[in-house]
Formats: C-alpha cells, sequence, structure tokens
C-alpha cells in the first residue's frame, strides 16, 4: 500500500501500548471482554489462537469499543487493530457487518462518524477501513453513506499539501473497483479532482493510483462517455510522454485502450483516438516497441492502439483535426490556423449543435492558457468574425469581445498583438487595411504568420 505517511503514523501508535486494566476498570469492558482484548493485543501466537477460537467475540468488542471510547489515542489504537483484523482475511469484512446488523449499528455509519473527528490519523484510517469493508463484503454502502463518503474523498484530493492524499486514492482504488460506487464518485465530479491532481507535480506512486481509478471507471461504458468529455487525454499523454515507470506507462495505455473501446457512441471512440494522435501517441508507441517488455497485456495494448490509431489518422479531414486541438485546450500555429483557405470552408461548421466549438474557442481566452494558445485562439476569433458574416454578432453575444479586450493588456507581445489585430476585425469592415497599419512585434512575430506542421 502507498499510504506511508499513514502507515508511519501506525508504527507510532503502535509503540503505545494500550493498559486495557483501565478500561475494565471504569467497566467499559467486562471481564470476558477485557480477557478478548489483552489475548488479542497480546504475543503472535495468543493472538491467532484468540482469533482462531473466538473470532465473532473478537470483532464485537473492537467494535464496542471504538464506539464508547472518546480519547484520541486508544480510538486510533483500536483503529489500527481493525485494519489490521480486514487485510488479514477477507471473512472479517462480512463479520463487522453482522456484527453492527444486530446490534442496529450500521458499520459504515460507525466509521463514516469517525470520519467528522478532529484527529487526522482517526479520520482516515476510519475512510480506509470504510473502503476495506466495502472491498472485503458483499454489504454496499446506503446512497446517503455513499455521497457522504466518496465526497470527503474527493476533498482529500483538492486538499493543498495533504499529507494522507496517498490514503484517500487508495480508498478509490479500493471502492471504485465496484460499479456501485463510480457513477456517484462522478456524479461529484470526482473526475476533475483526479485531472487537477495529475496536472500538478506528484510523485510516480500517486500517478499509478489516480490514473488506476480512472481505468477502472472506463470499464463501464456509460462513464467511458463522460470521461471522454472531461478532456483526460491531454493530461495523460503529458504524463505518458515523460514516464520512466513501466507500470504507470502500462495504466496509461490501458485507459487508452478502454477509451478507444467503451464509448457507446462511435463519434466520441473518433474524438478520442484523434485525441490520441494529437498528442503524439503513436510516436510513443514507436519508442516503446523497440524495448522489451514481458507483460502480455502492455504488448497486446500497445499493438491495439497502434492499429486503431493508424486506422483512424489515415481518412482525417482538416477539420477534425482542428477540432480535437480545440477541445484539447492547447493549440499551435499550424496550417489549419494560418490557411485562408480552411477558415472559407469551415467557419460556419463552427456554428454546429448550438455553437459548442465557438464556445471552446471563446473559453481558452478566459482560463488562463499559456501565452501561444491564447495568442492561436485570438487569431481563430478574427478568422472565424472575418468569415462568418454575422460572426461579430455571435461573439459578442458569447463574451468573446470583452475576453479580447482583456487580452490587450496580457503580459505576452504576441497575445497582444493578436488582440489588437482580432479586435479590429471584431470592430470594423476594412480590417485588411487597418491590420497593415499596426506593426507585428519583433519577438517571435514571424511565428504568428507562418505555418508550422504540427
Amino acid at each position: 500500500m502507498a499510504a506511508s505517511f499513514l502507515q508511519l503514523k501506525i508504527n507510532e501508535i503502535r509503540a503505545n501500548k494500550i493498559n486495557w486494566q483501565t478500561y475494565l476498570q471504569s467497566r467499559i469492558l467486562t471481564q470476558d471482554e477485557y480477557v478478548t482484548m489483552t489475548k488479542l493485543d497480546g504475543p503472535g501466537d495468543q493472538r491467532a489462537a484468540q482469533l482462531a477460537e473466538r473470532p465473532l467475540q473478537c470483532v464485537k468488542t473492537l467494535l464496542h469499543l471504538v464506539v464508547h471510547i472518546n480519547k484520541d489515542q486508544p480510538v486510533q489504537y483500536i483503529a489500527a487493530m481493525i485494519d489490521d483484523l480486514l487485510q488479514e482475511d477477507r471473512k472479517y469484512g462480512q463479520l463487522f457487518h453482522d456484527v453492527g446488523r444486530s446490534n442496529n449499528q450500521p458499520v459504515y455509519g460507525t466509521f463514516i462518524t469517525l470520519m467528522r473527528r478532529p484527529d487526522k490519523f482517526t479520520t482516515n484510517q476510519s475512510a480506509l477501513i470504510v473502503a476495506r469493508l466495502a472491498y472485503r463484503s458483499k454489504e454496499h454502502m446506503g446512497a446517503s453513506d455513499r455521497a457522504v463518503y466518496l465526497t470527503w474523498l474527493i476533498d482529500q484530493l483538492k486538499t493543498p499539501k495533504n499529507e494522507y492524499r496517498e490514503t484517500a486514492t487508495y480508498c478509490l482504488q479500493l471502492i471504485l473497483r465496484m460499479a456501485v460506487y463510480r457513477e456517484t464518485f462522478v456524479e461529484k465530479d470526482g473526475l476533475d479532482s483526479i485531472i487537477n491532481v495529475l496536472m500538478g507535480k506528484v510523485g510516480f506512486q500517486l500517478q499509478y493510483q489516480l490514473i488506476f481509478c480512472l481505468w477502472v471507471i472506463t470499464f463501464d461504458p456509460k462513464l467511458a462517455n463522460r470521461v471522454t468529455k472531461c478532456n483526460i487525454i491531454p493530461t495523460l499523454t503529458d504524463i505518458l510522454n515523460e514516464s520512466v515507470k513501466e507500470k504507470v506507462t502500462r495504466i496509461i495505455l490501458a485507459t487508452f485502450r478502454n477509451l478507444l473501446e467503451k464509448p457507446t457512441e462511435p463519434e466520441l471512440r473518433r474524438e478520442n483516438a484523434l485525441a490520441m494522435v494529437l498528442g503524439k501517441v503513436m510516436k510513443h508507441l514507436e519508442v516503446l516497441e523497440g524495448k522489451k517488455f514481458e507483460d502480455a497485456d502492455l504488448t497486446d495494448d500497445m499493438h491495439f492502439l497502434k492499429e486503431t490509431l493508424e486506422v483512424n489518422v489515415r481518412d482525417v479531414s482538416s477539420f477534425e483535426e482542428y477540432a480535437s486541438e480545440l477541445k484539447s485546450g492547447r493549440l499551435e500555429w499550424s496550417v489549419v490556423h494560418t490557411s485562408a483557405n480552411f477558415w472559407l470552408e469551415n467557419a460556419t461548421l463552427l456554428n454546429e449543435k448550438n455553437y459548442e466549438l465557438l464556445k471552446v474557442l471563446v473559453s481558452l481566452l478566459g482560463n488562463g492558457h499559456d501565452a501561444l494558445t491564447l495568442a492561436v485562439a485570438l487569431h481563430d476569433i478574427g478568422e472565424y468574425v472575418r468569415h462568418y458574416p454575422r460572426g461579430k454578432t455571435v461573439i459578442e453575444q458569447l463574451g468573446g469581445k470583452q475576453h479580447v479586450m482583456t487580452c490587450l493588456t496580457h503580459q505576452d507581445p504576441n497575445v497582444r498583438y493578436q488582440a489588437l489585430i482580432t479586435l479590429q476585425k471584431i470592430m470594423v469592415h476594412n480590417w485588411e487595411y487597418l491590420g497593415k497599419q499596426i506593426e507585428a512585434p519583433n519577438v517571435n512575430a514571424k511565428e504568428t504568420t507562418t505555418s508550422v506542421k504540427m
């Protein structure tokens, strides 16, 4: 398990043994429960014998204590004991559910309540116990508990500098293996939380765990459609191109395969293929083919991806290429942007599906994108206005004019230049004449007028 910070804390907690005699004297424990705990917390042979002879009593006593003790240190200690038990044998997961039901005390509710304590170790250890209880039994959480639990895990991913982020991710790895929890996770914007973490600087182990979560989600065809619309491919291609760990490469390629196989809509499968081509996945596959892998699944996924992407790239149109690049949120100067013929033939296609692609283009001006993307997006808006008679009106209705004006003060000279040219195209008719009166910036000015092959 990758939750190293949690494990370090567990080792510290185990070093401080509990005096169970105190709880016998205060009548929190009966004599029988006291004997159970001293053996369960005793040497290995005593513990094994107690679990073999009285597993039900061990579970009953642990649940009794975790509910009736309030101090942090003993609660932490008992939670660690429960987690140990759940890892040892799958049968204990069902036993905890059975005991909770017999006491009219559902165990999911018990540990979700513990997740509200101020002590971070207890909250995270309890979250892990909930995940193990779900994974190691046939009992599913009710809708209310499921929503509370998954929302809590998502919040842990969003929390900056969270020492327990690996624990939350491991919980998701366990819980999302079960289909019943995946839809709720997606509905709670869990996909965005994963992508946002992956876009930051994280270690390869956390990368693997988070992408594993995406991989299991994409086995559900309906959810694979939703994953496609979250635009995860550019983020995964970035990681793939930099990855030096085979396990990370393997899980990314497996996720890509699902995104080409599982979506129910052919159009979405096509979009995914084009996004992978745009992200230079085919070139990376060529590099990987020169290496030897013992993992048969990895090599099979490589061959599948190569064949599928080659089929899709054969008949790709220039507008499909443009649409795929636009949806990726990353634009570069290329023929599809700078060719007058392209805009003459395709400008009106941006109006389809209630201006879906045009809205994406305008949104690129307001989401803090890099200077190159901003410059190209500004240029494209100008070309749309130039080649579509109602372009000026549509752009203003979508708020594009205000975004363009904001870019006039951008720190990058190319962005300012493109914003000025585009604003002239929006505001006046004789834009060609006025455009010639504006001198392009010296820094990378050539880049704004010259086609660059992708």
